[in-house]
């Protein structure tokens, strides 16, 4: 068996199933696609589920691949052992339907003893209890001896999760030899790490109702699983994943930043150990479109960043160096994942921005909880009020609390805290109902008991209805008169509610002469549908038959926008990378705003090539279709969905043909072309990974245009120009004609100091052996000042001169000392600064010149009159 790198023994796998017919799939994104019960990609066969579940169609009946994983639920271990990691590869082989027990268990074989040449002596085998199958493929088919054959029960040798496709597995193990312990029994060499497994294969055969009873499947799935790095750890004799060649590099790196070196000291090498798994996890999710949050699988990564960074501070390391690790990372997976390469710099930018922000904080939290935990006796509680005043108040991460005061040895009152955050959560929800300034609260209207509305805006902007209930100031009342403010429900509505960013319809609902003007449409949670507006003539009572009319010009030109925020999405994904996500938006008649997430400033040529790619599908008239499908169908058109949104078991899907696929409940044009034109009005960003864009379409960019062309005018005819294309000339022109008055003036003002030098020094007070003279002038520009100051010095070798100059309310002094004065003790920059102290200003300088700022210039004339005592103070 020789030594083998984690890149060729990725490879080899791959390879080896193509061999026998397996299609290679690319490692699924880290993010799930179109599955809410994960948060992040844990296991090879996750994101195949649905081909094992039938809702999609694989390739091919046999699939192998390399899945990029990440699991965390003992992240706090990771670091304390090296056994614990939260980024991992897993090798997988898949039957869906076709091959089974002996083909899996015969090419296990194959590859481990024959492609990688591991001694058969050194590899043990368990099978469930009662599958006698499993055991005559190895003892039978394979030759391996029957004691070298374990039977285990269903806790070890039986995959099961709930009801559905369930079977028996069989796993392979690896004897690492004496030096790990003696060998009394396969559950006792387990037990000492001598035996480990390597591969385990499912063979999912039968179908749980969940109580207890197994049907035989007719047609039986293979899953197997072989984690890369256990197997290179095997490949390569060493003890556990930190010591793989791939990783290992990794760490030195990190060692060499920290001046460490990794087996010289346990503590050193727990933070050596925590930053390397880190940094690996971060690297691949940030590639994969993770960004740094509060919520969700953000928190996650901004978990991982913070307990990584803050085991590089206890190396020594108080810069930002996570960010020049992500290199390493990036250079020892490029091969397989080449996508790292092409988002190497956004990868870097983001994790150099959480290190920077993070750093803002940990110090203040260090100090802050390291003078809590000294209070506290060891095996004591750090109360929750304190944990969350780190938290709340210095943005001290909680989980860094409780494993810091872990290593203290004490714990957290994590309920407290929890408590604490609760009603914190509470108290601010309560603030935005009340600055919302309006009596229609959520608790309000989860009182109302009416039937839900039915929405038919989808297909009409016009409907009878009839008015199930009438509210004023909060109240349900009988009806609303002319004037009256309030919000009416119907039975039928085609006002689109505001939901998804975009904004409620407005219109009207009519009873005969009577008018009720809508200026806004909610939802409550239980469906009802709230018309907001006032009565403008005569009334409307419950249960009255009118006509709800949306204002057509408004809703077509908000769908346009909300359509056009859709192309936006897609065009901006083509233009900067897969990693854009929306992450929020706001579409109404008149402009449309999204967010989305991306790291850095997008640049002006990347703003137009999105723009010219939206136009273009504007104007090839591409077919915008709306449909109702249940949910795993639109899966598999590859919808796209919005993070950490919830879907019912319907969904509606938007597609562009050929563009873009979302699922949205909003309102949409039929065809592209309705949009017209598309232009951006601004980008910029929002929070960290975050940017947005403005945008306008339709009557939105003319109206845009008509304000730029108004501008001109003006300009224009201010400019004296005969039509705004002169304006570029007029403009050069003015500029020009600036620049030589600016000279002349300059000019003057020079001369102008040059006739007034003379004149400052004829009134000198002789001070020891030097000459003092000062002098206000009314606005001379700062560079004339100096000119003044250098013609006096180099003309008066004795003179200390002090002139001030005064524009308004604010004033300048200058200090010129010449080089008489300056041997005799003078120094201009300590003189003028003292002078300008006596107005409660600042300033100084070099010896021979000086400047200083006026504070208070009522008090300059004072000051100035006490600078011969003051220079007597240097020249005696």
């Amino acid at each position: 068996m020789e030594w083998m790198g984690l890149n060729e023994l990725r490879e080899k796998y791959l390879t080896f199933f193509e061999s026998k017919n397996h299609t290679r799939m690319a490692s699924a994104n880290l993010i799930p696609q179109g599955d809410n019960s994960l948060l992040l990609i844990n296991s090879g066969m996750a994101p195949l589920k649905k081909f094992f579940l039938g809702t999609e169609t694989p390739p091919n009946k046999r699939v192998t691949t390399c899945q990029k994983c990440i699991r965390t639920p003992d992240i706090e271990r990771v670091g304390k052992t090296a056994r614990h990691g939260t980024y991992f590869e897993m090798l997988g082989n898949f039957s869906f339907g076709d091959y089974f027990k002996t083909e899996a268990i015969q090419w296990a074989w194959e590859f481990l003893t024959g492609a990688l040449e591991i001694p058969a002596e050194k590899l043990w085998v368990t099978v469930f209890e009662s599958d006698d199958e499993a055991e005559e493929i190895w003892v039978n088919k394979i030759g391996v001896p029957k004691d070298r054959v374990v039977r285990l029960g269903k806790a070890d040798n039986f995959w099961e999760h709930g009801s559905g496709p369930c079977g028996p597995c069989s796993e392979i193990h690896f004897d690492r030899g004496e030096s790990y312990g003696p060998f009394e029994s396969f559950e006792q060499a387990g037990d000492c790490d001598r035996i480990i497994e390597i591969w385990n294969l499912v063979f999912s055969q039968f179908d749980s109702d969940g109580k207890g009873n197994y049907a035989e499947m007719a047609h039986k799935n293979i899953d197997t699983g072989m984690g890369l790095e256990r197997l290179a750890c095997v490949m390569q004799g060493v003890d556990n994943l930190f010591e793989v060649d791939t990783v290992q590099n990794i760490m030195k790196h990190i060692s060499s930043i920290a001046g460490v070196s990794y087996k010289e000291n346990e503590k050193t090498d727990v933070s050596l150990r925590v930053i390397t798994d880190h940094i690996r996890s971060t690297v691949m999710m940030v590639g994969d479109g993770v960004t740094a949050s509060n919520t969700g699988r953000g928190y996650v990564l901004r978990r991982l960043l913070r307990r990584a960074a803050r085991h590089g501070r206890l190396l020594g390391i108080n810069k930002p160096f996570l960010f020049e690790v992500a290199d390493t990372v990036i250079d020892e997976n490029k091969c397989a994942y080449p996508e790292l390469e092409e988002k190497r710099g956004y990868i870097k930018k983001l994790i150099l921005t959480e290190e920077e922000s993070f750093a803002k904080t940990i110090d203040t939290g260090m100090d802050l909880l390291n003078g809590m935990l000294s209070r506290i006796e060891k095996g004591g509680v750090l109360s929750g009020d304190d944990a969350f005043k780190l938290s709340d108040t210095y943005g001290f991460p909680i989980d860094l609390t409780i494993e810091i005061a872990e290593e203290k040895g004490a714990s957290v009152d994590t309920e407290k805290f929890a408590e604490l955050a609760a009603n914190a959560k509470a108290i601010a929800r309560a603030d935005r109902l009340a600055k919302g300034g309006s009596s229609w609260d959520e608790d309000a209207l989860s009182g109302i008991t009416l039937p839900k509305t039915k929405f038919t805006g989808y297909t009409s902007l016009s409907e009878a209805s009839t008015v199930l209930g009438v509210f004023k100031d909060g109240g349900e009342v009988s009806e609303l008169n002319e004037g009256d403010d309030g919000v009416i429900i119907l039975d039928t509505t085609p006002f689109y509610a505001e939901s998804g960013g975009q904004v409620g319809d407005k219109g009207t609902i009519t009873i005969g002469e009577s008018r009720f003007a809508v200026s806004d449409t909610k939802k409550t949670a239980n469906g009802q549908y709230l018309h907001f507006g006032t009565v403008e003539i005569g009334g409307i009572g419950k249960g009255d038959t009118v006509s709800a009319d949306v204002d057509k010009t408004l809703r077509y030109a908000t769908m346009r926008n909300h359509t056009a925020a859709h192309l936006l999405q897609a065009a901006l994904r083509k233009v900067l990378g897969d990693h854009v996500h929306q992450a929020g938006s706001y579409v109404d008649s008149e402009h449309c705003r999204f967010d989305f997430s991306h790291f850095e400033a997008v640049t002006a040529e990347q703003l137009a090539e999105v723009e010219s790619i939206v136009n273009t599908n504007i104007f090839d008239a591409i077919p915008v279709t709306m449909t109702e499908m249940p949910i795993e169908e639109a899966r598999k058109l590859d919808a796209m969905a919005l993070f950490g949104e919830k879907y019912g078991n319907v969904v509606r899907v938007v597609e562009a043909k050929g563009v873009s696929i979302e699922f949205c409940g909003g309102t949409h044009i039929d065809n592209t072309s309705r949009l017209g034109l598309f232009h951006i009005v601004s980008e910029n960003s929002v929070a960290a990974g975050v940017r947005r864009i403005e945008a306008v379409t339709g009557s939105g960019v003319l109206s845009l245009l008509g304000n730029y062309k108004a501008v001109t005018d003006t300009a224009a005819h201010m400019l004296k120009a005969a039509k705004p294309d002169e304006l570029s000339a007029k403009i050069k022109a003015m500029q020009s004609e600036i620049k030589q008055l600016e000279k002349e003036n300059s000019d003057l003002n020079a001369k102008l100091a040059a006739s007034q030098t003379g004149d400052i020094m004829s009134d000198a007070e002789q001070v020891g052996g030097v000459r003092v003279a000062h002098a206000v002038l009314k606005g001379v520009p700062a560079d004339s000042l100096r000119s003044m100051g250098d013609d006096i010095k180099s003309g008066n070798d004795d003179a200390v001169c002090l002139i001030a100059s005064v524009n308004g309310d604010s004033a300048s002094i200058l200090c010129v000392c010449g080089k008489a004065a300056v041997a005799a003790g003078a120094n201009a920059g300590k003189i003028v600064r003292e002078v300008s102290a006596l107005t409660g200003g600042k300033g100084g300088g070099r010896p021979d010149s000086a400047m200083a700022g006026v504070g208070d210039v009522s008090k300059l004339e004072s000051a100035l009159n006490s600078c011969a005592d003051i220079v007597k103070g240097f020249v005696g």
